[in-house]
């Protein structure tokens, strides 16, 4: 199965968000979860499960009676997708206007500042 970019919508990231924490799941173990955030039936959650499925956003295994769902994209590889189409489409490619918008906006632990700056340092480090 070939895997198209693409980007979930807010309930598909959702569902995303509880199969790469608890890995796979059965539509009740993630429709368990989401309710208890998410005022959502049970059919709601089928559905969209089904459509992430149909779109390669998940794998069904249908080997048993219960049918178990997993994510075929990692959470960092559609971390990675949604920072690309933001970078080339809201901030037509320009990489330091993404990152200082981003740091902006949020006040900053000095353990975030700090992890920010080895990450900095590493990435001039690969750059020499």
């Amino acid at each position: 199965m070939t895997t198209k970019k693409y980007n979930p919508t807010e309930s598909e990231l959702e569902i995303l968000q509880i199969l790469w924490h608890k890995g796979n799941a059965t539509v009740r173990e993630v429709h368990e979860v989401l309710e208890k955030v998410k005022d959502t039936g049970y059919t709601t959650t089928l559905k969209i499960m089904q459509i992430m499925t149909e779109k390669g956003l998940l794998e069904r295994n249908t080997s048993n009676r219960t049918h178990i769902y997993k994510p075929i994209l990692s959470r960092e590889k559609t971390q990675e997708n949604f920072l690309n189409k933001m970078l080339n489409g809201l901030f037509k490619g320009d990489e330091s206007r993404l990152v200082m918008g981003a740091l902006d906006k949020k006040e900053l632990s000095q353990n975030e500042i700090d992890e920010i700056k080895e990450f900095l340092k590493q990435f001039e480090d690969k750059k020499s």
